[in-house]
């Protein structure tokens, strides 16, 4: 039994130590096009936050109002699949005689478990691939390691100071008197399986008057969130599915190249999906094929109904990433500045 015990344990370690070469056996010039951005870029889409596009977003700050696009991350929202978070609170010196020094110092640290893709997050663009076949044609069996990527991690971001835009599709649906909604909700929300078409994305721009331009990051608000919010109660019912958009939505916003798509649902795209035999076919056009960030879990609520009040739907976006060095995505604080 013992030596049974070792040549499995021998097999097994030779698999871990064989895996990037087993891995890495597809042509990813077939399965993946070239990043436009050169053969060695690991950045993405935010090649397009130039000094030019920054200069022209802050126009947007005309009152200064902050409103933000962010939900708590606290023990207990629902998270997708066996993802986890959990705080653990120390507290030091609050015990009789445990204070420091004359000045009775005390002091509380957090130690936070937790994935990267929870709550209000990005994905980067080292989270998604075709096969073995990464952003910008990488086969990255050849760069990960059991801690990390080490090619297209965090730390090739570049700026998301740009302009965002909220499309409201909720008040679009409305309008156009197809509004399915979820009993559950508690203001008005789309309906998971929703597709979200190029045609109701355009109409949620014209409501505003607003034209995509190059570098823009977009933000879908579908109400499906309100079910976030009522967490732990709805967690099931939020994680069954959701309102999104489909694959031409998503092929339209890649033709007026934005930097980013997010929304109000866990994974942004719709679910079920389009085609049964597809996974998460969007986050592969979005981030595999071209670069373009997502954020999932936004809260959207507040700022379309900021723009419904002020008729205007653009924003200052403010929001920076950790340099996590061979993350493939982290939890995000999102402010949008008008």
């Amino acid at each position: 039994m013992k030596n049974k015990l070792l040549l499995a344990a021998a097999a097994l370690l030779g698999t871990l130590l064989l895996a990037p070469a087993v891995f890495a056996q597809s042509d990813c010039t077939k399965l993946v096009p070239p990043s436009p951005f050169g053969k060695d870029d690991e950045t993405g889409a935010t090649n397009r936050v130039t000094p030019a596009v920054t200069k022209a977003a802050a126009a947007e700050i005309q009152t200064g109002k902050v409103t933000t696009l962010t939900n708590v991350l606290v023990d207990g929202v629902p998270l997708f699949g066996t993802r986890f978070s959990k705080t653990i609170l120390t507290a030091t010196g609050l015990a009789p005689g445990g204070a420091l020094g004359e000045n009775n110092l005390t002091y509380m640290e957090d130690t936070w478990l937790s994935q990267s893709h929870v709550g209000t997050h990005l994905d980067g663009v080292g989270h998604i691939g075709r096969a073995d076949c990464y952003y910008n044609q990488n086969p990255m069996g050849k760069f990960i390691n059991q801690n990390r990527m080490t090619k297209l991690g965090l730390e090739h971001l570049k700026s998301f100071a740009t302009r965002g835009v909220i499309i409201d599709m909720v008040r679009v649906f409305e309008a156009a008197n197809k509004l399915r909604a979820n009993p559950q909700c508690r203001k008005p929300c789309i309906d998971k399986g929703q597709v979200i078409t190029p045609e109701d994305l355009q109409a949620g721009l014209k409501m505003y008057n607003v034209t995509l331009r190059e570098g823009d990051a977009v933000f879908i608000h579908t109400g499906w969130e309100d079910l976030f919010l009522q967490y732990p109660a709805q967690n099931t019912l939020y994680n069954s599915g959701e309102p999104g958009i489909g694959e031409a939505a998503a092929k339209w916003l890649i033709d007026q190249k934005v930097i980013l798509v997010g929304a109000d649902t866990w994974a942004v795209e719709v679910i079920p999906g389009e085609s049964p035999s597809k996974a998460f076919s969007v986050h592969q056009m979005l981030i595999t094929d071209n670069g373009i960030h997502i954020i999932e879990n936004a809260r959207t609520d507040l700022i379309a109904d900021e723009a419904a009040a002020t008729k205007r739907a653009t924003f200052f976006l403010n929001m920076t990433v950790p340099k996590a060095v061979g993350l493939t995505g982290n939890f995000v604080g999102i402010e949008a500045i008008q």
